[in-house]
């Protein structure tokens, strides 16, 4: 879980940057990274898992998220499955000036300020954006200009969203003690899909048992054993959206008990595992693992 910055240049003869992702996932790299530049991210058809500050969840079918200034998030096609096709807007607040007496455009104020927590629109909001999306591919000029303030209103007069985090994720809050939880977070990552010591991973941190168990706690909020579980069940996720059996991503994701694995799968998408699948085959799956529970690393250690 490393998190970089990205230097974003704007498009040529433009003051700001759009993006066309079409190609094969396995051309891109999804890192977990941040920028000045606030960034509207649509993808139009793809699953995959978004990662916005402290909000890590799964979604399916396209997606259209907000993203504030300095927020760390990684790509949309994080554990992705072709095809996946996004659009992605980057620009600067300070392109965005309004006169003082302009009412309408506290509209605009107001939703970049929201942004700063993750914005996520429902999916009737990302069917109307696709097409004002794909026709600022192809302009130029201050028509783009104008495309981008069209789709900011626009999308300030909808109430149809939920913000991704109850509070503001400064990038700077991954800086301390950010070498010692990529290393945890990263044996996970290599690991979970066998059975995990917690005593191995404490060794790892340098760190006792007991104070391992209190440092992750006091840096996640949530204790490692839930941690490793939520980890697997997103991949579970993935593995059944490519038509993998229930015991096939239980085992695959660590789970060495399908009865275990089923009631952590409820616990975390308030699905079961056939219900998921059978909602995804009618593309009705929209999962949001429990946003009040999501790791958060908290800048106080």
């Amino acid at each position: 879980m490393k998190v970089t910055f990205e230097r974003v240049i704007p498009d040529e003869k433009s003051s700001f940057r759009t993006i066309h992702n079409n190609s094969p996932i396995s051309e891109f790299k999804w890192e977990y990274h941040y920028h000045p530049e606030i960034e509207l991210v649509c993808v139009i058809s793809g699953s995959g898992t978004r990662h916005v500050g402290y909000h890590k969840s799964n979604y399916t079918n396209g997606d259209l998220v907000l993203i504030g200034s300095n927020i760390p998030h990684s790509g949309f096609g994080l554990n992705s499955i072709d095809p996946h096709e996004e659009i992605v807007l980057q620009f600067k607040e300070e392109i965005l000036q309004f006169p003082q007496q302009e009412v309408e455009a506290r509209s605009i104020k107001d939703l970049l300020e929201l942004s700063k927590y993750g914005i996520k629109f429902h999916r009737k909001i990302n069917r109307a954006m696709i097409p004002k999306l794909r026709l600022m591919l192809e302009s130029e000029g201050y028509k783009r200009y104008l495309l981008l303030l069209e789709i900011l209103f626009e999308l300030s007069k909808s109430k149809d969203y939920e913000l991704l985090n109850n509070e503001i994720m400064p990038y700077t809050i991954i800086s301390k003690n950010k070498t010692r939880l990529e290393n945890i977070f990263t044996y996970v990552e290599h690991n979970y899909d066998k059975e995990i010591h917690i005593e191995d991973v404490a060794k790892l941190a340098n760190l006792t048992l007991p104070a391992f168990c209190n440092f992750f706690k006091k840096a996640t909020q949530i204790t490692f054993t839930e941690f490793v579980n939520r980890y697997r069940i997103n991949k579970a996720c993935l593995l059944m959206a490519q038509d993998k059996s229930i015991s096939e991503c239980s085992y695959s994701c660590g789970f060495n008990n399908v009865t275990y694995f089923n009631r952590m799968f409820k616990k975390y998408t308030e699905k079961t595992p056939s219900e998921f699948m059978k909602n995804f085959a009618h593309n009705k799956v929209n999962v949001d693992l429990k946003v009040e529970n999501e790791v958060k690393i908290k800048a106080s250690f």
